[in-house]
């Protein structure tokens, strides 16, 4: 690839697997994208750091959680920082 293609590629606006945000190649660095690394889950913490107090009718699945950082709220911004995943790549 010529290095007029190459940079032309780089300023191409893209979108992030992980973040969903559009971001551009050129810009992207190891902060560029702020996600969670695993997924929002509904049971226990099993890990007994955090503890979800559970009225005593709540099924035992009424702990909804990010398993990577115990966030209790979906909306939560991400606890890991790194390069923005393009579905391109």
């Amino acid at each position: 690839m010529e290095k007029r293609e190459k940079d032309m590629e780089d300023e191409k606006e893209r979108v992030c697997k992980r973040c969903k945000k559009p971001f551009i190649a050129s810009l992207n660095d190891s902060n560029s994208c702020r996600f969670h690394p695993s997924f929002f889950v509904c049971r226990r913490h099993d890990d007994q750091k955090r503890y979800y107090e559970l009225g005593p009718d709540d099924p035992p699945y009424a702990a909804k959680f990010y398993d990577c950082c115990g966030a209790e709220d979906p909306n939560a911004p991400g606890c890991s920082t790194n390069t923005h995943v393009s579905y391109d790549d």
